[in-house]
Formats: C-alpha cells, structure tokens, sequence
C-alpha cells in the first residue's frame, strides 16, 4: 500500500493495527488471515461490537481486511476473497463539528497571549495558517520552512496519496508566518531545520533571569523533525483553555471543519473548497452544505428573485 498507493506513514500504521487486531483475534479461533472464512470473519465483527467498538471503528477494520484479502488472492496466498459476500455496518450519520467564527477569533486572540513571546509567535501562525488553509494536521506541520521565505502568496501542500495542490494564504496568514519566520530564525535549536514548525524538543530558559527578557537556551535532542500532531494538538487544547473555550470541542480537525464551513457560509463554491480541502471526491466536500441551515435561509434571501422587493415586502 505504500508503494502502490502512496499512502502516509500513519495511514500505513493505522492499517497495521487493525490488521495484528483482526490476526490475534482469528488465532484465538484457531485460524489466520490466510486460511479464515467468511463466517469466521463475520464472528470477528460481532466480537468487536460487543467489545464496544463503534461502527465507524468495524467498518474501518474491514475496509483494512478486504483490501489484505484482495492482495492475499493477487499473491496466490488464498484463492478466495473471504469479505466479499460480508455487508459494510450501517453507520450514523453525523455532521462535521465546527467553530464559530467569534470562537476562532477568541483562539487567535488567545494565543497571542501565551508566554513567552516566541511561543505566541508560534501558537498565532500555527492557527492563521491552518484557518486561512483548511490543511490536515499532518500537512501543517510538514510545511517547509523555504515556502515562507519570500512571502509567497500560496502554498504547495502534498495531501493524501502524495497528490500536490496549490493553496492560497490570506493576508493575515501571511503576515503571521513571517513575524513567526523571523522569530524561528534567531534560535540555533530552530535555524537549522527544514521545517516552519520544528519539533518542540527545546528546553526554554531565561538568558537573564534577572531581566526576564524571556530569550532561551535550546538544546536539540535529536534530527531534523517537525512538531508532531500530538503536539500541536495539546497546544491547541491549552489555547482553546485561555480562550474560555471547552477543550473538549476544539481539535485540529475542528478548525479544519470551521474553515470549511465558514467558507462555504460566506458564498464558497463546492469546487474551489474541494481542491482546497484535497478531496478526491467532491462527495465528501458536500456534507459541509448541510452543517449551518441558516447558510441555505441566507442564500434564499439573497439569490431568489423574489425573496424581496424595493419598497421591502
């Protein structure tokens, strides 16, 4: 899969982990992924729903098993593709959650409260970014440093199955990235990384206690490595905590969601925002028109003929 597909390190690990599941669950039944039919896989399904799992979590773990059981029978190992006559779960259908748009301006604010100053220089370009972009997480901490060196207007970002698409940034965005870019730039622990967002294995010290200048010393630990997801994730709940938001409701993917949906509430066409989301089917850009019903009132007001007159009936 990763060679014929491209797919990201996590998504290969993600596979990984729901394939050993499905093996060590088949090996307490006395079979394999090799030798298991599909009576012994539909058993499997109904032991992980009575584990607790969720139908999401099932239908995923399948997905990951039909697509073995096909490169099982493609390599002679089995002869038959034991998933094929077995039914997706039938799964909730659930909306994207998404942020208001005073609630992205309270985490912005926020985060250009943070000390020291370096860390809301971060924390302000980290979210101006991913607001004005709509990236994945795993994209925003990949950008390269050399793509904010001379103010570009757009990003080159490589998405899912290496395929590449061009974004734009917005003023704010940009003008974040630079004052973080030139913050970056006066760290040794930081100088040398290819990566906007380095990994945050710096240990942050006064240089002078005395005056609380709050400059560091950094000590690198190890390579050339961007933050993590995991990282700017619990950043992100610290922010979302000074900024009087619950935690709970506020992710990275969250604010991939807001950008979407707020960009669709102010007039977006669904094609511009799936090549800026980098869905390969525009079906999955559609579940955004149905996350604010006051979006579809405001385009009756505003596009119908006659959902208003002059003298104003």
């Amino acid at each position: 899969m990763s060679a014929d597909r491209a797919l990201a390190a996590n998504t290969i690990a993600a596979y990984r982990r729901d394939l050993s599941a499905a093996e060590h669950a088949l090996q307490r039944a006395h079979t394999s992924l090799i030798d298991c039919g599909a009576d012994d896989l539909r058993r499997l399904m109904v032991s992980w729903h009575k584990e607790g799992l969720s139908g999401r979590s099932v239908a995923r773990r399948l997905s990951a098993l039909r697509q073995m059981m096909s490169w099982l029978v493609e390599e002679g190992l089995r002869n038959d593709n034991a998933c094929r006559w077995i039914d997706n779960p039938k799964l909730p259908s659930t909306l994207p959650k998404s942020l208001s748009e005073a609630d992205i301006v309270a985490l912005i604010a926020a985060a250009g409260q943070m000390q020291p100053d370096w860390q809301a220089k971060r924390a302000v370009a980290l979210l101006e970014i991913l607001y004005a972009t709509g990236l994945r997480v795993s994209e925003l901490v990949s950008l390269k440093i050399d793509q904010f060196r001379r103010g570009q207007r757009s990003l080159l970002v490589t998405g899912k199955g290496g395929k590449e698409r061009v974004v734009p940034l917005g003023r704010a965005a940009i003008e974040a990235a630079g004052i973080w870019a030139g913050e970056r730039d006066s760290h040794p622990a930081y100088v040398a990384s290819q990566f906007m967002f380095p990994h945050d294995d710096i240990t942050a010290k006064s240089t002078d206690q005395s005056a609380q200048t709050g400059r560091r010393t950094a000590k690198r630990v190890s390579g050339d490595m961007a933050m993590t997801r995991h990282q700017f994730a619990a950043l992100l709940k610290k922010i979302a905590s000074h900024a009087g938001l619950d935690p709970a409701r506020v992710s990275p993917h969250v604010l991939r969601h807001s950008f979407a949906t707020h960009m669709l509430n102010r007039g977006a066409d669904l094609r511009s925002l799936q090549t800026m989301l980098g869905h390969a089917d525009i079906s999955t850009t559609q579940i955004y028109t149905a996350t604010r019903p006051e979006r579809l009132a405001g385009l009756l007001q505003t596009a119908h003929p006659l959902a208003s007159t002059d003298d104003g009936e």
